[in-house]
């Protein structure tokens, strides 16, 4: 900011902004002050909004990988703790891949201090080098895998004997010479390691929560679990305490190492789940190339990948991985780009064409000059969007993260109240009762089913997207797709192929096709054209040979005359056949049919005879009008826009069965024309590739660039297309109603299960049925709702477009 008007435009852009009721900014502090209803404003809105007034936001973002969440709890916890501190804009913290995404404010906060917040909340924030994340990330979770395993089978083998003791220990030899108190101490001892070195990660993870004043997944198992040993601890030593009518107590040792040993298995289950949601990430790592043979000093040599620098020579064999993304230089061959693309056809590449790292070469050896290593290569801007995808949340999200930051604290005031109502109001024994439904009540709540309802469905969601070379940004994006009912196609590019071919040829009598063919593309070789070049690559395409012209001479707003083995050959408009004397009255026909159809028609002449009549045109992309059908049939509306005149622009309209078309349209004005079909209430997708379609992508709910377009589409896009298939677009928007229903059946299952399994722990098919829900069962429910709900999300993984 300059002066006051920039403060004035700033604070005008912030107040436009839905849910922004105030805005102030100061032009001596550059800081801006937002008084706004959270509930209708983002911080990221806010931000769009002061960057599309024409001003920067100082931010930066980092990636905290973060260590001893269990629930839906402590991420609101750390997500409050993150928001709360100055200088943090937004803060999203994933369950299912351990992470936050912290978007801040470098001169407010640094990254230490960020961290701090993390490990002052009650969490750990791991050190891992951005390089080995996904190894590392692996080997601890292998490791953790291997503690749960040992710690699982200790506690199930345990708690298994203790209850074969209780219920059967009179059929076992060496148990049934044993007294009541006997096999009491017996299970006592027994039951102590699972209480406090098995369960020690809940009595942990309780006093890191209590210490900052709040409550979690631990703290209701840690007080379930430890009413149930403690109870019984008392029953075994000090029975008189809680003897009833003198007989001797029970105890329930069984009931607190099988919660325990069922809760570690759903941790286990849960674990192995979550490492799969996360494959997609792995695999793409797992395309980069080790080594690559490069020419330094006129000598071939066989190098890490690390170590090829740009500008580097590289050498590519058949059947070898293309180590970096550049350009060929020398050689011709076919790549199999399909990891990155999606399309299983390969791709033929010779010299001045690109390549990317990690696709494979097929048929032919090559050159080609490195132009980017290490994090700017393809794929590994691939991977970096993935991962910031997996780590956002979806806006359908923000109740279950409501609910989660009170979740603990309303179960144990549900807890402590049943315990009251059965104690004070229930049949004789009332303390018992009383007590396993509080432990019930305690054990079956679970945040964590909450939680990862929509991070896992996220995850793989797009990890399928990105094997079928679909790039979606985040969980919002996912869900505005979710929503898409019409779809405005540029078409330039993205309905066509964007670049003009030679597509008719009609001859006149006495010459053949061919040799029309022939000599217009010997003639126009020495035409720098569009249309000219379409001429020679249509002959080339057709295996006709053509040679340099004798003589070539371009006559602007008409065409060109050009000797071409001692013929004069013309190619024009209608005024240079005039000026030429050369009578087209038997071709006009067919340059006005041509012309009807949208094509751009050229008259041709050989020796001052008419010839005939060729036609160029920007040719329909396989899968366009397939994939526009598909479309009408999911109800979505499609509207082509273009800058193209009105007849051509709907003679390809026709051609592909769209039935609405804003032809005409300034590169400017296309924003506008999504905000008049907002206005009318649709929700809008865009679809393009070039510069000029960037505000339009901005402007639409849903934006979504071709691939193959330039870099600034891409980035203003919420999905990318890796090929410039039509189909994509179909596949994306299939792929979004499939995450979004995993995500509302997630998050059905989630509330459901707790508001029908806190009832019947706390006893209120008592009263009716006889039934009381036993603490064993209420925590064997417990650690499968988290387990189902990823298992659920898994199911995306048999999405197929």
């Amino acid at each position: 900011m300059t002066c006051a008007s920039c403060v004035s435009r700033v604070e005008s852009a912030l107040k436009s902004v839905k849910g922004v009721s105030e805005a102030n900014v100061n032009l001596a502090s550059e800081k801006a002050t937002v008084l706004y209803d959270p509930e209708a404003a983002t911080i990221d809105s806010m931000v769009d909004a002061v960057k599309d007034a024409g001003y920067g936001v100082e931010a930066e973002t980092v990636v905290l990988p973060i260590t001893g969440m269990t629930c839906a709890s402590c991420v609101a916890r750390i997500e409050n703790a993150l928001k709360d501190r100055q200088g943090v804009i937004s803060a999203s913290v994933n369950l299912a891949t351990e992470k936050a995404t912290v978007n801040y404010v470098p001169s407010e906060v640094t990254i230490k201090e960020l961290k701090k917040v993390v490990k002052d909340a009650g969490y750990d924030v791991a050190e891992i080098p951005e390089e080995e994340a996904v190894d590392i990330e692996r080997e601890t979770r292998k490791k953790e895998m291997n503690d749960l395993k040992i710690k699982l089978a200790i506690s199930l083998a345990i708690s298994a004997f203790i209850m074969a003791i209780m219920f059967i220990g009179d059929l076992m030899p060496v148990i049934s010479s044993l007294s009541h108190h006997q096999k009491n101490i017996l299970s006592f001892i027994l039951a102590t390691p699972v209480q406090f070195w098995v369960g020690w990660r809940f009595y942990k993870g309780t006093y890191a929560a209590l210490k900052h004043g709040t409550a979690d997944m631990n703290v209701l198992i840690a007080v379930g679990t430890s009413a149930a040993y403690f109870y019984s601890v008392v029953a075994t030593f000090a029975p008189s305490l809680v003897a009833i009518g003198g007989s001797m107590p029970d105890t329930y040792f069984d009931t607190s190492t099988m919660i325990i040993a069922l809760i570690l298995l759903g941790k286990f289950l849960e674990a192995r789940a979550k490492g799969r949601t996360s494959e997609a990430i792995r695999r793409l790592t797992g395309l980069k190339a080790k080594t690559a043979r490069i020419i330094r000093n006129g000598v071939e040599q066989d190098v890490p990948v690390e170590d090829v620098s740009i500008g580097d020579i590289v050498v590519v064999r058949p059947g070898e991985k293309i180590p970096v993304d550049g350009v060929v230089t020398e050689g011709y061959s076919a790549v199999d780009e399909s990891m990155i693309t999606g399309e299983p056809i390969p791709v033929s590449k010779k010299e001045g064409d690109t390549v990317i790292g990690a696709t494979i070469n097929k048929t032919g050896s090559f050159k080609f000059r490195a132009t980017k290593i290490g994090r700017d290569t393809v794929l590994s801007q691939i991977i970096k969007m993935v991962e910031e995808a997996q780590g956002s949340k979806a806006p359908i999200q923000r109740l279950a993260d409501k609910v989660a930051g009170v979740f603990v604290p309303i179960v144990i005031f549900l807890a402590i109240l049943t315990f009251l109502a059965w104690y004070y109001l229930g049949p004789k024994p009332a303390f018992l009762l009383a007590m396993l439904n509080f432990i019930s009540v305690l054990i079956i709540a679970c945040p964590c089913a909450m939680g990862l309802a929509t991070p896992t469905a996220i995850m793989v969601g797009t990890g399928k997207g990105a094997e079928y070379g679909i790039l979606i940004k985040g969980g919002e994006s996912l869900e505005s797709a979710y929503k898409i009912d019409t779809i405005v196609l540029d078409k330039t590019g993205t309905i066509t192929k964007g670049k003009p071919s030679l597509v008719d040829v009609v001859s006149q009598p006495g010459f053949a096709e061919e040799e029309i063919i022939r000599l217009a593309a010997s003639a126009e070789k020495g035409s720098e054209h569009p249309l000219g070049a379409a001429i020679v690559n249509g002959a080339g395409e057709r295996g006709i040979p053509i040679k340099d012209p004798e003589r070539f001479d371009a006559l602007p707003g008409k065409g060109i005359i050009a000797m071409v083995d001692g013929r004069v050959v013309m190619a024009g408009n209608a005024k240079l056949m005039e000026d030429e004397d050369v009578d087209i009255s038997a071709m006009k026909p067919e340059h006005e049919r041509l012309s009807a159809q949208g094509k751009t028609p050229m008259y041709i002449a050989i020796d001052e005879k008419p010839a005939g009549v060729v036609a160029v045109a920007d040719t329909i992309k396989e899968g366009s009008k397939e994939a526009i059908e598909e479309f009408d049939r999911m109800g979505i509306e499609t509207i082509m826009i273009t800058g193209d005149n009105r007849r051509t622009a709907e003679a390809i309209a026709k051609e592909v069965g769209v039935k609405r078309v804003l032809a005409e349209v300034l590169p400017g004005d296309k924003a506008n024309e999504i905000k008049k079909l907002q206005a009318e209430g649709k929700n809008v997708a865009m679809v393009g590739d070039g510069i000029n379609d960037a505000p339009a992508l901005a402007q639409a709910d849903t934006g979504i660039a071709i691939g193959t377009g330039t870099d600034v589409a891409i980035e203003t896009s919420d999905i990318t297309l890796m090929s410039g298939d039509l189909r994509g677009v179909l596949t994306s928007i299939k792929l979004s109603r499939a995450t979004i229903r995993t995500i509302k059946l997630n998050l059905f299952w989630a509330f459901i299960y707790n508001i029908i399994g806190i009832p019947i722990a706390a006893g209120i098919l008592i009263p009716w049925f006889g039934i009381q829900l036993n603490p064993i069962i209420a925590a064997a429910a417990m650690a499968m709702s988290s387990v189902s709900v990823v298992s659920n999300s898994l199911l995306l993984n048999r999405f197929r477009p």
